[in-house]
């Protein structure tokens, strides 16, 4: 009698042809079940391609190259075709670079011309690629540098890979911004932001729209965000007591900030000399390159105190071998008081001219014969290293005896030989 089971009773039913076949299959080992049914080898052939679709990027390999089209090799049952046109479009450097046998991204254009063939796009599979990386970076909220690629009046353009990216020139931090006359910032000028052309600066994302294709980055954020992070681990590492190289990133009236390279420490105005400063300016400019002592390090409050004067030796150390009873200095009056004025010796050592040593005449106060900031010759009468003071005469610069060279005004005196109730001026709190 003629077997009338179908193909479909023996691979669907679990009849006993289809036991009868695997059990063969078994039997024979090394022999699969596509060797012992055809049907089963055609099935494999037909179905072990995955079927692209419009948007997939597939890895491929480049078959062969011809003025008209290339053919890429995708894995699939037919081959993928890149089009003349989109050579046409190409940058022809890039073609230049095409070989056989050379691995390639290509998006699916088409899953399926009229003949057959996958329409490919390797500029497209690019810009495809490129925007899923902008894509990562903005979800990841991550810093990146990227190359300036050219400039308008409104700000910076960016490329990250084929996709156009741009930065206002509010989100810049590498180029200043001008006050108008009503004190509100104005846009950096273009010439400014061109010189910024074919520099790689850090930048973030701030806003991704590919609808409209819209891509936003910050040079503000990145920088803020990239300080924040370099603060974290400079705080973590510093130690107190070394020694640092910085740039000084601004001055104000009671200090000057050091850039330690991501984060700035503060050196208060009484540790920028051994000697009175009235405003850090008079030994620091913005941009200078120092070297600073780290004296101390909050971290809860992410402070960190430096010194620039801790670098110098103490002057007052070797006071007895730069000045002499008898010795004609020159001195800077600092400041006057009702008792006299004081005089800056070489930058950092002030001593007290007293008011009995102003002149030979009797005065009522020494602003009668001097005044702040006047340059003056001064015999050295008396030295005391141990309390930190040093005794000047005006009225003896002309005398040539120095054996009576001693006074002690009455009264105790502080540091620099102001009265205790009227001390050296106070030094601004931090």
């Amino acid at each position: 009698m003629e077997d009338k089971r179908t193909f479909r009773d023996v691979y669907e039913g679990g009849g006993a042809v289809q036991e009868d076949t695997i059990a063969e299959t078994a039997a024979l080992g090394t022999t699969d079940l596509a060797t012992t049914n055809p049907m089963a080898s055609l099935l494999d052939s037909e179905y072990a391609y995955k079927t692209p679709r419009h948007g997939d990027i597939l890895q491929g390999v480049i078959m062969q190259i011809t003025p008209g089209e290339i053919l890429v090799d995708v894995g699939s049952k037919s081959e993928g075709i890149i089009s003349g046109r989109e050579l046409e479009r190409m940058d022809p450097e890039v073609r230049q670079t095409l070989q056989v046998g050379q691995d390639v991204l290509a998006y699916v254009v088409r899953p399926e011309d009229q003949d057959g063939n996958i329409v490919l796009s390797l500029t497209r599979a690019q810009m495809e690629t490129d925007w899923r990386r902008a894509e990562e970076l903005y979800a990841a909220e991550e810093i990146f540098e990227a190359q300036v690629a050219g400039h308008n009046k409104g700000g910076l353009i960016v490329r990250i890979g084929r996709v156009r990216g741009f930065v206002p020139s509010s989100q810049l931090v590498s180029v200043r911004r001008r006050r108008s006359e009503e004190g509100e910032e104005e846009d950096p000028e273009e010439s400014e932001q061109a010189k910024l052309v074919g520099k790689m600066l850090r930048f973030k994302i701030i806003e991704l729209d590919r609808r409209r294709n819209r891509l936003i980055l910050s040079e503000r954020a990145a920088a803020r965000e990239w300080r924040r992070e370099q603060k974290e681990k400079l705080l973590s590492e510093l130690q107190e007591n070394e020694v640092r190289t910085g740039i000084v990133s601004s001055l104000c009236d009671f200090g000057a900030f050091v850039d330690l390279g991501g984060a700035d420490g503060l050196i208060h105005l009484s540790e920028l000399s051994w000697g009175r400063v009235a405003h850090p300016r008079e030994v620091l400019s913005v941009g200078d390159e120092v070297q600073v002592y780290v004296l101390h390090i909050d971290r809860e409050r992410r402070r960190i105190a430096l010194s620039l004067k801790r670098l110098q030796p103490e002057p007052w150390s070797q006071i007895d071998e730069r000045y002499e009873i008898g010795q004609l200095v020159q001195g800077t009056i600092t400041k006057i008081t009702n008792f006299g004025a004081f005089a800056r010796l070489d930058g950092d050592v002030e001593g007290l001219i007293h008011i009995s040593e102003l002149s030979d005449q009797r005065i009522g106060h020494p602003r009668e014969v001097v005044q702040e900031g006047q340059t003056l010759d001064l015999r050295v009468i008396r030295i005391d290293s141990a309390r930190k003071r040093i005794g000047l005469s005006l009225r003896r610069v002309n005398d040539t005896e120095i054996e009576d060279y001693t006074w002690e005004p009455e009264g105790e005196v502080t540091d620099q030989g102001a009265p205790e109730e009227d001390a050296s001026p106070q030094e601004p709190e931090q």
